[in-house]
C-alpha cells in the first residue's frame, strides 16, 4: 500500500501589471520554488488535474498568472482555486500583489513602457481597467501585498519573509587566496590584504613550500600583528554574513590576497574558512594561484604593491 504524499504546495502569482510579478517569481524561484510564467489556462487545468506523483521532485510551485494570461477570466479563475482547495493532494494559495495607481503610472512613466491594456491610450485607462478584471482575483486572495511603498529590495525582503522555509538555498560562500602580482579577482566581494605579514617566501627552507604546510603557518603567526589581526576580520565576516544572507546574496567570495599567492593568503584563507565552519557555515575554499612557482621576480613587486 502506498504511503500517503504530502500536499503538493502551489502558489498562484497575480496581481496589478507593474506591481512586482516579476521580481516575485525571481525571488521564489531563488528560493526554491518552481515557477511557470504566463501559462495558458487551458495548460493550467491540465496541470492541476495532474495528481503528485510519488518519488517526483515535490518543490512548490509557483505560477504567474495576468491579464496578459492567454483566455484570461479572473472569476474563472477565483472559482478554479476554490475547486482545488478542496482536494486532498494540493496545498493552494493565492498571492495577488497591489499597488496605488498614482505609482503605477510613475513606474510606467518612467520605464516609457505602454500598459498592456492601454497600448493606445494613457496609462491610467488600463490601470482602472486592470483593477476591475482583477477583483475577483484579489478577493480571493490569501495573501496580499501592497508594493506602493517598497522597494525591489524590500518586496524581496517580505516574500522570503512568507514564502521561504529553512529547506531553501543557502548563499554559496567561497573564501578565496590570490595573489595581488597576478591581479585581483573580479568576483570577491570583499578583498583583504596580506601583504603586512612577513613573507615565508624570503625563507630558503620555507619559500618552496605553500601556506598548507605547517610549516608557514607557524611561521606567519609569529608576526605579532598576525593574530589581532585576522581575529578582527573574522569577527567582521561574522556580523556580515549573514546580513548579506538576509539581503538575499546568492553568492559571496571573501578574497584574501598576498603577492603571490602561495604562502600568507593561502594560510589565512584556511583559517579563516575554518573559523566560519566552526560558526555554522559552509565555505568553499579556492586557492586562485597555489599552483604557480615561486618566483623572486613576482614578490620584488612589493616595493610598488604593498609591504613585505
Amino acid at each position: 500500500m502506498n504511503e500517503r504524499l504530502d500536499p503538493e504546495r502551489i502558489l498562484l502569482v497575480t496581481g496589478m501589471s507593474g506591481a512586482g510579478k516579476s521580481t516575485a517569481l525571481n525571488t521564489l524561484e531563488d528560493l526554491g520554488w518552481e515557477v511557470v510564467d504566463n501559462l495558458p489556462l487551458k495548460l493550467l487545468d491540465r496541470l492541476l488535474d495532474t495528481p503528485p506523483v510519488e518519488g517526483a521532485d515535490h518543490r512548490p510551485l509557483a505560477i504567474g498568472i495576468d491579464s496578459r494570461t492567454r483566455a484570461f477570466d479572473a472569476a474563472g479563475v477565483a472559482r478554479r482555486v476554490a475547486k482545488l482547495r478542496q482536494r486532498a493532494h494540493y496545498d493552494v494559495a493565492m498571492l495577488f500583489l497591489n499597488c496605488s495607481g498614482a505609482e503605477l503610472e510613475r513606474r510606467y512613466d518612467e520605464t516609457r513602457r505602454p500598459h498592456p491594456l492601454a497600448l493606445d491610450r494613457p496609462a491610467i485607462d488600463g490601470i482602472m481597467r486592470e483593477r476591475d478584471l482583477l477583483a475577483p482575483l484579489r478577493e480571493a486572495a490569501d495573501y496580499l501585498i501592497d508594493t506602493s511603498q517598497l522597494s525591489r529590495a524590500e518586496l524581496q525582503n517580505e516574500l522570503r519573509t512568507r514564502f521561504g522555509d529553512e529547506t531553501g538555498p543557502e548563499t554559496v560562500l567561497t573564501v578565496m587566496s590570490f595573489g595581488f602580482a597576478r591581479g585581483l579577482p573580479r568576483n570577491a566581494d570583499l578583498v583583504f590584504d596580506m601583504r603586512f605579514l612577513r613573507n615565508p617566501h624570503w625563507d630558503r627552507e620555507l619559500k618552496p613550500m605553500t601556506g598548507l604546510d605547517s610549516a608557514v603557518g607557524d611561521y606567519i603567526a609569529e608576526d605579532t600583528a598576525y593574530e589581532g589581526a585576522v581575529a578582527q576580520i573574522e569577527k567582521l565576516l561574522l556580523t556580515l554574513l549573514p546580513r548579506y544572507a538576509s539581503e538575499g546574496k546568492a553568492y559571496v567570495t571573501v578574497a584574501f590576497g598576498c603577492t603571490g599567492g602561495r604562502h600568507r593568503s593561502v594560510h589565512v584563507a584556511e583559517r579563516v574558512a575554518r573559523r566560519l565552519r566552526e560558526a555554522g557555515f559552509s565555505p568553499t575554499v579556492a586557492h586562485r594561484d597555489l599552483a604557480t612557482a615561486p618566483r623572486d621576480a613576482v614578490e620584488e613587486l612589493r616595493a610598488h604593491a604593498g609591504p613585505r
